[in-house]
């Protein structure tokens, strides 16, 4: 027997110093929670006018690259980024979909995501653990209608991990994704009845994750545990990607 820490322990000593992007949102709020709870020094950053620790467009690369400093100072070094910044609320369908819109929502959850993950590079080389996991969505997979730009972005974030992690394994750098299908966060408990029902039917499970779940996913592929695993994305969906043929029921 040892005092050494066991394989799967959710963060090793000494604290880790973790920037999470999208900190005001749902997720993001539980993300900052739980990492300060099993003992990481946490920033958090979000866009302006929310309340967040920095504030940042993260779109702007100049602005990306600002705030990711700031945090590296204020922390004293970095360890992981959890991307979990972006908006879902422009609907439109394809053939009419307004090209700024578009444009805005790439840049917002696919370049914002890899702007940080740039700017983050060099500090990130430093440490000893380092790891990046980006949140990305069953919709990068399945596609969803009226949400075309969400959609596209979402899977770009997929090609973004498995290529960063191929380029930085020499590194020692993991990059992960999770792929969240519903989560309990405000704007999806908000959904009118009728739509988050038509929604559920097609998931096994009948019911929508709790931040709590994303959240452990996260912090195991933060975690040693994850130590030999990159370039992977990984799927919390309830069942949803089985559920093509009504058999569940």
């Amino acid at each position: 027997m040892t005092d050494e820490s066991p394989a799967w322990s959710p963060l090793p000593a000494p604290r880790m110093k973790v920037l999470v992007t999208g900190a005001a949102g749902g997720l993001g709020r539980a993300l900052v929670a739980a990492l300060v709870e099993v003992g990481a020094d946490v920033v958090g950053v979000d866009r302006p006018g929310e309340q967040a620790e920095l504030t940042a467009d993260l779109a702007d690369p100049e602005a990306a690259r600002k705030a990711v400093a700031d945090a590296v100072a204020q922390l004293r070094g970095l360890d992981a980024v959890v991307g979990a910044a972006g908006v879902v609320d422009t609907i439109h369908r394809a053939g009419t979909f307004p090209l700024e819109a578009f444009h805005r929502d790439v840049a917002v959850n696919l370049v914002a995501q890899f702007a940080v993950a740039q700017a983050a590079f060099p500090a990130l080389r430093d440490s000893r653990r380092s790891s990046i996991v980006f949140v990305s969505s069953t919709a990068a997979q399945d596609g969803l209608p009226g949400q075309s730009a969400y959609a596209a972005a979402k899977a770009g974030v997929l090609g973004l991990v498995r290529t960063l992690a191929a380029e930085w394994s020499g590194d020692g750098i993991r990059v992960n994704a999770v792929v969240p299908g519903l989560i309990a966060t405000p704007k999806v408990l908000g959904m009118p009845a009728s739509v988050r029902d038509r929604m559920l039917a097609e998931v096994p499970m009948g019911r929508v994750a709790s931040p709590a779940e994303v959240v452990g996913t996260v912090l195991y592929l933060l975690s040693p545990a994850a130590g030999y695993t990159t370039g992977q994305a990984l799927r919390l969906d309830g069942g949803a990607g089985l559920a093509r043929t009504g058999l569940h029921r």
